[in-house]
């Protein structure tokens, strides 16, 4: 399954390479469900409110709703740091809730929080965010790093989520290409789905995560034209890709 992201910081759709520099940007988030028709599912991350440095609240509003009149199944994130944040987001209209940093504290996972969560949303609609630099789990609009790994993480989610986004930070959204090993790992960590993203930029990696039983989240390369959305159309038709089980 291909999914199309919407990254958003001061009320503008943006990208990121590496999750630093402004690569580009474009005014109108909601012209891209329009833009975005044909997929199944769409992921949405308020950059802003991940880094702490305000939020998006109402432009996801509006996309939520929107993608719920349209059918779109939306997976939402950034700045997910309460039950009660995560229980708005899933009224308003998400599929699945992604939460990040408040999933671990300094030693290993938040058990306590990730409980409360799953219980509240339920496990199906919640995912969590393995998103990872130089080996590592970062957090706080990654700035922050821990000694935690993803294979060490993905192994404990399973009774609070049914979905992880794992993301290759060291190539995000620098369109190098992404690191199929390390996915090749997770997948034999975990029977839960894996959401791919950073740095895939070709039809042949999109196969290549699928023949994995992975999804493919997809930014940069679809905002430049180097993946056609035709294309990838093509490529989500079909099954949805699960986790083992």
């Amino acid at each position: 399954m291909v999914i199309p992201c919407i990254d958003l910081m001061g009320g503008r759709v943006v990208q990121l390479v590496r999750g630093e520099e402004k690569a580009l940007e474009r005014e109108d988030p909601l012209a891209m469900l329009s833009e975005f028709a044909g997929f199944a599912h769409i992921q949405v991350i308020d950059l802003d409110a991940a880094k702490g440095e305000g939020s998006n609240d109402a432009v996801v509003a509006a996309l939520c709703a929107r993608g719920r009149s349209a059918g779109i199944g939306l997976r939402v994130g950034g700045g997910v740091r309460s039950v009660k944040r995560a229980s708005d987001l899933a009224d308003a209209g998400a599929e699945k809730v992604i939460v990040g940093t408040a999933a671990f504290t300094p030693y290993g996972l938040n058990r306590g929080f990730l409980g409360e969560l799953s219980t509240d949303i339920g496990r199906d609609h919640l995912m969590v965010a393995l998103d990872s630099r130089e080996g590592r789990i970062v957090v706080k609009g990654w700035r922050e790093t821990l000694q935690l790994t993803a294979e060490e993480a993905i192994q404990q989610l399973e009774k609070y989520c049914s979905e992880v986004l794992c993301t290759f930070v060291d190539r995000e959204g620098t369109m190098t290409g992404t690191d199929l090993d390390w996915y090749a790992r997770l997948r034999a960590a975990t029977p839960l789905g894996i959401t791919a993203a950073g740095g895939i930029h070709t039809i042949g990696e999109i196969r290549a995560l699928k023949e994995l039983r992975i999804n493919s989240a997809v930014g940069m390369a679809v905002y430049t034209g180097v993946l056609s959305l035709d294309d990838l159309r093509n490529e989500s038709s079909g099954p949805e890709v699960q986790g083992l089980r």
